[in-house]
């Protein structure tokens, strides 16, 4: 997998916690340094956590599955896609909490980062370096997530919805990609 491909997942995987920082940049009238630095941590640490743990997982279990790791990347991709896309044109509006408090904080983080998860088993299959795409993908969250507080402040909802929807077809694409490169279809 290329540090392109790592990238896009970074910012793919990133777009669940991007929206959720919008809301939570709507809830407050002002937002300050710690606003933005509170949603940065919780939500860049626990992209950057759970890959880890999936990757610990997968690898575990990397010798019964190797014949179809391919296929188990794609579907875990694909499946986590239709998700957040699935998410983005259901036009549901979630209410906006101001708290910024652990109770509040941890939940979200966790909910935002179960599709990490999931990537990081398959990245247990794909033999990637998963230091670097963990540290990637929680210091790419960290930063939109702090962005996402701004830009929810300053111009709302408006961007939510599209964030998740770029993030869920960026994630089928790079599934195919994976799909169609095991299957000798393409070489990239």
């Amino acid at each position: 997998m290329s540090f392109f491909d790592l990238i896009l997942i970074a910012v793919a995987l990133s777009m669940d916690a991007f929206a959720v920082a919008i809301c939570k940049g709507l809830s407050v009238k002002k937002v300050g340094v710690g606003h933005v630095l509170t949603v940065g941590v919780y939500f860049g640490g626990f992209q950057a956590l759970m890959p880890l743990i999936g990757f610990l997982l997968g690898f575990k279990f990397e010798r019964f599955i190797v014949s179809v790791d391919h296929w188990i990347a794609f579907v875990l991709l694909a499946l986590i896609g239709a998700g957040m896309i699935k998410e983005a044109v259901s036009g549901k509006e979630d209410e906006a909490d101001d708290s910024f408090s652990f109770k509040t904080m941890l939940p979200l983080a966790v909910a935002t980062s179960i599709d990490a998860l999931a990537v990081g088993i398959s990245f247990a299959f794909l033999g990637v370096d998963i230091v670097r795409a963990a540290a990637l993908i929680g210091v790419t969250t960290f930063v939109l997530s702090g962005v996402g507080v701004v830009v929810g402040n300053l111009f709302g909802a408006k961007y939510k919805s599209k964030a998740e929807l770029a993030g869920g077809i960026v994630l089928i694409l790079i599934g195919v990609k994976i799909l169609l490169e095991h299957l000798g279809i393409i070489s990239l």
